[in-house]
């Protein structure tokens, strides 16, 4: 499609919107190269567009990077699968699906953020976007198996320690000062922590 076609288009060929193509297009690139070197012209490029068309379909520059940024997460996501179900299996067996899921969405996602440090404006548009994360519904998930009697305790402490293994094992090798391989935590032995503690018995 030429810069000059595009312009004139709504649409796309394959009948998306030519917005939709822009993000798409986004998308693909932060998932092949990530965010550093993102640019506008880059993505115009890959779009086969003219850069100035994309301030027809979005008010700024951040506001396309950021809605590239959520549907670069949207499809990692739908890479992992399923999470299991509230009072299904055992919720040790289901801890460790979650962590599981997070430590893989976090390794595929979080070089993005990273990237994106020097640009606190695309995080905070992408922060105020609607959407519920693996956090919130890590979460919900942990709040009814309360509400069955499978769990006690501050279930919303236990998904905070969850997510923080997962940043730092991931964080960890993102860091200027940090390890260049980060190390892979004992799911089972995070999973037995949470349910059981540290204390002496």
């Amino acid at each position: 499609m030429s810069p000059r076609k595009a312009a004139a288009l709504r649409h796309t060929e394959d009948g998306r919107s030519l917005r939709e193509h822009l993000i798409d297009t986004a998308a693909d690139l932060i998932s092949a190269h990530g965010t550093a070197e993102l640019t506008v012209r880059a993505i115009a490029r890959a779009a086969g567009v003219a850069d100035g068309v994309l301030y027809n379909h979005f008010a700024d520059k951040e506001e396309l990077l950021a809605d590239a940024l959520a549907e670069h997460v949207r499809r990692v996501e739908a890479g992992l699968g399923e999470l299991p179900e509230p009072g299904s299996a055992t919720v040790e067996a289901n801890l460790r699906a979650q962590l599981v899921y997070g430590l893989a969405l976090h390794k595929e996602i979080l070089p993005a953020f990273a990237g994106l440090l020097a640009r606190p404006a695309v995080l905070a548009r992408f922060g105020g976007q609607d959407g519920e994360t693996w956090r919130d519904r890590l979460a919900g998930y942990l709040r009814a198996e309360k509400e069955l009697g499978r769990l006690d305790g501050d279930v919303g402490a236990a998904a905070a320690m969850l997510v923080g293994v997962c940043h730092e094992t991931v964080l960890s090798g993102l860091l200027p000062h940090g390890p260049s391989i980060s190390v892979s935590p004992e799911v089972e032995a995070v999973v037995k922590t949470v349910l059981e503690g540290i204390a002496a018995r």
